[in-house]
């Protein structure tokens, strides 16, 4: 059965040496030898601690295993640099952006670039995502209890995303039910600098990365992904780590959504020293992609058990699942999948007498096999554990078989789209195009308004430009 631990919140999943070290001697102090790390970046405690002992984590903020209502934020920080990102979206941007937030937060927040895999997009409740203009986000809302995520009618800037949250977390009371609702409201509360949607979200599909070993960054320059498969990292490993991060000037490490932690930075005349040192240590650091991919409840003895018997079954049949992802779940599952593949054990119906049942399980798998479409397709239902292998090699050889037929489809609605003219307007200075699709929420004007119906005093939403600088244009869609 999984259970609730203490949680140490990591804003954005990243922390530097020092403070890592910090929390290993803190944990050190209470009699424990091992941290984990959770989904949503943070750092787990693997025993129950009493609230007493709590208080010398004065520098970060604990979540008691009973308390609920207080979330971590989820960053791509640890992308930055090492994998596909948005041109804009530095490293030292993320870290800009994090430090905007401050307060607890009730709600799950997401800042992500939509051109890395390793981190989730939609898992949280307000989904920050960034768009091609420079600081300028979508935001998508799915709060806890909505169906769906739903895309807000307007870019965020980045210095009002941490406004914009809060403001969402007051008007919680009122228990909107429509992103409409969510826009006035929020509206109503702040100023915001917000730009017009002018064209949908474009997540471009990459095979999930492998994220462990030694891997170089430009010409001098390493980073360093490690992983535990017990999801038990010694702190004494991690407070020697920390003191070697500290001589090689390294200034974060970053915490993974899959149990695992990047140390990027590393000099190329220090690669050596790292290398005796994860030796020294016996520090296995080439898992295969069949061990990195999984998604596990955290201290679920009978999910870490079935993945191993999973994995075992991949191995001696030499299956290959490069750029799949699987997760383990159960029927009580509330949060939203994030995995290619899902393995969802089903409840066991009541014991009757001494006849025991054996449980069963559904697998279903994300549409093209990207979690970000956020639509699953159930493959199966009601099997035998023992059927579970098969059927997931039969998925991992469906998952190439159809592998790159998600180009072919977006090419196939590009040649639908040329077929279709679009008519917009122009500014002639800094060509902002007012689409009547989706109106110009900056200046109040909902969607579905005519060009030539807007008042004489409509101005650009960029440059300010007068209504009569805009000219018609006509756009190949």
């Amino acid at each position: 059965m999984s259970k609730q631990l203490n949680r140490i919140i990591v804003k954005g999943g990243v922390l530097s040496p020092g403070e890592l070290k910090y929390i290993c001697e803190s944990v050190e102090s209470l009699g424990l030898k091992t941290i984990s790390f959770g989904s949503r970046q943070d750092i787990l405690l693997p025993k129950k601690i009493n609230s007493e002992k709590l208080v010398q984590f004065d520098k970060f903020q604990i979540v008691e295993a009973d308390e609920v209502g207080v979330e971590n934020i989820v960053s791509s920080y640890v992308c930055a640099d090492i994998f596909p990102s948005t041109s804009w979206l530095t490293g030292d941007r993320y870290l800009y952006l994090l430090e905007q937030f401050h307060s607890k937060s009730k709600l799950k927040i997401n800042l992500t670039d939509p051109k890395q895999r390793l981190v989730p997009l939609f898992t949280g409740h307000i989904n920050f995502i960034a768009s091609e203009h420079e600081d300028y986000w979508y935001l998508y809302i799915r709060l806890p209890q909505w169906k769906k995520t739903q895309l807000y009618p307007a870019l965020i800037y980045s210095w009002d995303l941490d406004k914009i949250e809060a403001a969402i977390e007051h008007i919680l009371q009122e228990e909107p039910e429509t992103i409409e609702t969510i826009f006035e409201l929020v509206n109503d509360a702040i100023d915001t600098n917000n730009r017009t949607v002018d064209k949908p979200l474009e997540v471009p599909f990459y095979p999930f990365p492998y994220f462990e070993g030694m891997n170089k960054i430009g010409m001098d320059k390493y980073w360093l992904g490690l992983y535990w498969r017990n999801n038990k990292y010694d702190v004494s490993f991690l407070k020697e780590m920390c003191e070697l991060c500290s001589e090689n000037k390294i200034g974060k490490i970053s915490i993974t959504p899959w149990k695992s932690f990047i140390v990027k930075g590393i000099p190329r005349e220090s690669k050596l020293i790292w290398e005796k040192f994860l030796g020294k240590r016996g520090i296995n650091v080439r898992h295969s992609m069949l061990e990195l991919n999984w998604h596990l409840p955290v201290a679920h003895k009978d999910a870490l058990n079935l993945k191993k018997y999973l994995v075992s079954n991949f191995d001696q049949n030499d299956i290959s699942t490069y750029g799949l992802t699987f997760g383990i779940t159960d029927y009580n599952k509330t949060s939203y999948y994030f995995t290619s593949i899902v393995v969802e054990k089903n409840k066991q119906p009541e014991m009757v007498g001494s006849f025991q049942t054996r449980a069963t399980y559904n697998l279903l798998y994300a549409k093209n096999f990207d979690p970000n479409t956020r639509h699953y397709i159930i493959h199966v239902q009601d099997v035998d554990k023992v059927e579970l292998p098969e059927l997931l090699m039969e998925l991992s050889q469906l998952y190439f078989d159809q592998l790159g037929n998600e180009k072919k489809e977006e090419i196939e609605i590009e040649v639908q789209k040329e077929t279709t003219e679009l008519e917009v307007y122009q500014c002639q200075d800094c060509y902002t195009i007012y689409d009547e699709a989706f109106g110009d929420i900056t200046q109040n004007i909902p969607a579905k308004i005519m060009f030539h119906k807007l008042p004489e005093s409509y101005e650009c939403a960029l440059c300010e430009a007068p209504k009569t600088n805009f000219k018609k244009k006509i756009l190949v869609k």
